[in-house]
């Protein structure tokens, strides 16, 4: 028997195909979700289905898994990490009624601290408090030359944020409207460039390099005018000082002070200075 399509199948699959105007992936989740139920969908249900695909949230909470939470159990010998993976030392010895037990007061755990804490939990998280306007999120994004000023990443390396309290993903086209024809696809290959006979830029891989960022060298002096003495230099070629840029300053600002700690170190005597 041949069965003709429902009318609302026409209706969506017009719509899908030919009105939906899309600015993100929201209409289509939202639709998948809708359409994998027979019953309403919470909109807890359909964030969490937009949730599943973003990327940026999923690399978020790994690196604090890396570098918080997985960094802590297995110093404490909970947990031990390899080929990429975590597991639990002696997992293997416990059964189901353990696990089930263990399961259990972790919930336990878990609700008290989020009773005490309340919506605090994740406050670090929201999207809600003072919101930033696109033109203060270019204007930033302009001043920092598409790299992040805490540590020097640019924009194509990770999803940049106006600051690292209150996250802000940075979009430059939807601030600058037609204000600005400030032109950024230039700007991370300048990063690579090196000319040629000049002494700076024949640096990197030295024997001399004592400590290096993304954006800037450390290195021996040839000539100490004292023991320990160093300087830090941009790996950007440029003319002179004047042509850093902010996140270039704070890529030196950073080995100047690691610079000092390791003199430090080895000598809490040293009465020298730092100098620009």
């Amino acid at each position: 028997m041949v069965r003709h399509p429902s009318p609302t199948y026409e209706r969506l699959r017009d719509y899908v195909t030919r009105r939906m105007r899309m600015s993100h992936i929201y209409q289509p989740l939202m639709l998948m979700e809708l359409l994998g139920r027979h019953s309403p969908a919470p909109a807890q249900d359909i964030a969490r289905r937009i949730l599943g695909e973003d990327v940026t949230q999923i690399d978020y909470y790994m690196q604090r898994v890396k570098r918080m939470v997985g960094k802590v159990l297995t110093s404490n010998g909970i947990t031990a990490y390899g080929n990429g993976a975590y597991c639990l030392i002696g997992g293997e010895e416990l059964s189901e009624e353990e696990r089930d037990e263990l399961l259990a007061l972790c919930r336990q755990r878990l609700d008290a601290f989020r009773a005490q804490r309340g919506e605090e939990v994740f406050a670090h998280r929201s999207r809600h408090r003072s919101p930033i306007s696109g033109s203060i999120k270019y204007r930033v994004l302009t001043r920092a030359r598409g790299r992040c000023e805490c540590c020097g990443a640019h924009e194509h390396q990770c999803a940049l944020e106006v600051d690292h309290i209150i996250p802000r993903n940075v979009r430059c086209n939807a601030g600058k409207r037609d204000t600005d024809r400030t032109d950024f696809r230039g700007l991370l290959a300048s990063y690579q460039h090196r000319q040629e006979g000049c002494v700076f830029c024949a640096l990197e891989g030295s024997g001399r390099v004592l400590l290096e960022n993304e954006l800037a060298l450390c290195i021996a002096d040839a000539y100490p005018v004292s023991e320990g003495h160093s300087l830090v230099i941009p790996k950007r070629h440029g003319a002179d000082e004047l042509e850093l840029h902010q996140p270039e300053w704070n890529a030196e600002v950073e080995l100047l002070k690691r610079r000092w700690e390791q003199l430090l170190d080895q000598d809490a005597t040293i009465s020298g200075k730092m100098r620009g």
